[in-house]
């Protein structure tokens, strides 16, 4: 049971219009339960949705590589929640197969999926940034044989979003979506 129950039909006004910008277009499913709880604070979910719409509409980084990023990053913070939101989402449609998709749940990612090497850049990244909040030069160096400075900003900005995304759905023990992709068992 969540620890703040998200919000439940019917919505205000302006909760309804609020929570269909915060979804994509012809989803038949209720907004995610997260949205739903982060509008019992409208005022932090108006902030919050620049940011988050941003990333995954505006953002530079190819959309497999972001859709990478999200995995091993909700992955690793055990955010079985928003992972199997995104497995769900968007995984196929960008061109994240089952194998890579199941092994950025595993303890080393590049042992039971082949990638390109600029993907496993990004995950040894996400990883370091994960275990240790730095990034060695090694990782740095790594991933400026791919993106530009830009995109590397990016990518810093993205891997902390889904970190503190996994803190919400985490520390507030949301319940899986239904038509998520369940978490791998480990």
């Amino acid at each position: 049971m969540p620890r703040i129950e998200p919000l439940e039909p019917p919505y205000s006004t302006e909760i309804g219009q609020a929570l269909r910008r915060w979804m994509p277009p012809g989803v038949a499913h209720e907004p995610l339960a997260l949205f739903r709880v982060l509008h019992r604070n409208p005022e932090l979910a108006s902030r919050m949705f620049a940011v988050g719409s941003g990333l995954l509409s505006h953002g530079l980084l190819p959309a497999l590589d972001r859709e990478i990023v999200i995995a091993r990053t909700t992955a690793r913070a055990g955010c079985s929640y928003e992972w199997g939101v995104h497995a769900a989402g968007f995984s196929r449609q960008v061109g994240l197969g089952p194998e890579q998709l199941r092994a950025t749940a595993d303890t080393d990612p590049t042992t039971n999926a082949t990638w390109q090497p600029r993907h496993e850049a990004l995950l040894h990244a996400v990883d370091e940034l994960h275990d240790t909040a730095h990034l060695s030069h090694e990782a740095w160096a790594a991933l400026r044989n791919h993106y530009d400075e830009a995109q590397l900003l990016e990518f810093l900005v993205l891997t902390g979003w889904y970190r503190t995304i996994s803190y919400l759905a985490n520390g507030l023990l949301l319940d899986e979506e239904s038509w998520a992709t369940p978490f791998p068992p480990s």
